[in-house]
């Protein structure tokens, strides 16, 4: 059996499905780890969301911000934008059960063997893992429970940006959100930056800092993320960046984590 781990498929079915193939990913063996942001701008996010949920248990996803949006828009909550082509899910007959399960599927996960933990965006550096732990926990609760509506409603905004343990309600609940699913950059100081997308080559503050270059709390997993193609599967001693920009014409990166071996799948721009 083999763990195999996947950076945003947004869609991109047919390159997931090749990329597999690659790799010889035997479903009913080995292990999908998947770093969020499933739909959205690929032309195929609803055979994706079959894909994944059909896998059950073989399957492991984390919400990423697109998946987040999906459920706002198919609440009526949010603009279906004709840009993420998500029309195809929202008029499926089995739409409720896809939407229900999507809400089901953590912000972080840990693997129960191997000393990783997985998120879309990563671990905001000023928290340990017991506080991510505890952070993540809150938000599905409430994601999984009937009050789900009103935290899709209220979770758009980009503060607060600064952590602090006493933050309570929407605002405890918007930081958590948003530091799993939508960060990338943070101030010296560990305040979130919402706004710049680019990498850290480009980027024009010199205050801005990713997010693992921040002096942080220690936690002794290996953290996995997605959410940033910019960084085109930046690695080191502490994270592994899994998007590489499929949706934009680049590739799909798969890592299987026993060896340590990454496939490549060239994408045709989709977005």
């Amino acid at each position: 059996m083999a763990t195999y781990l996947v950076g945003d498929i947004q869609g991109c079915f047919d390159d997931l499905c090749q990329l597999l193939e690659q790799a010889q990913f035997d479903p009913n063996h080995d292990e999908l780890w998947l770093a969020g942001d499933l739909v959205a701008r690929g032309p195929k996010s609803l055979e994706t969301l079959r894909f994944v949920k059909s896998l059950g248990s073989q399957a492991t996803t984390v919400l990423g911000n697109h998946d987040l949006h999906l459920l706002a828009v198919a609440n009526g909550i949010a603009k279906n934008k004709p840009r993420d082509k998500i029309q195809a899910i929202l008029d499926a007959p089995d739409s409720e059960a896809l939407l229900t399960w999507l809400r089901q599927q953590p912000l972080l996960a840990e693997h129960p063997t191997h000393p990783f933990v997985m998120s879309h965006a990563g671990i905001t550096p000023v928290w340990d893992l017991d506080t991510a732990r505890s952070c993540a926990r809150e938000v599905e609760h409430i994601l999984q429970g009937d009050n789900y509506l009103w935290l899709l409603k209220e979770m758009y905004g980009n503060g607060p940006d600064q952590w602090d343990p006493g933050l309570e309600g929407i605002e405890r609940y918007r930081y958590t959100i948003n530091a799993f699913t939508r960060m990338r950059f943070c101030y010296p100081d560990g305040r979130l930056d919402m706004e710049c997308k680019l990498s850290p080559r480009q980027a024009s503050s010199t205050e801005l800092k990713p997010w693992f270059e921040l002096t942080r709390q220690p936690i002794d997993k290996k953290m996995i993320f997605g959410h940033w193609a910019a960084l085109m599967g930046y690695q080191d001693q502490q994270v592994i960046g899994l998007d590489t920009g499929c949706v934009w014409g680049n590739s799909m990166t798969l890592l299987r984590w026993e060896d340590g071996a990454r496939f490549e799948q060239p994408c045709p721009v989709h977005a």
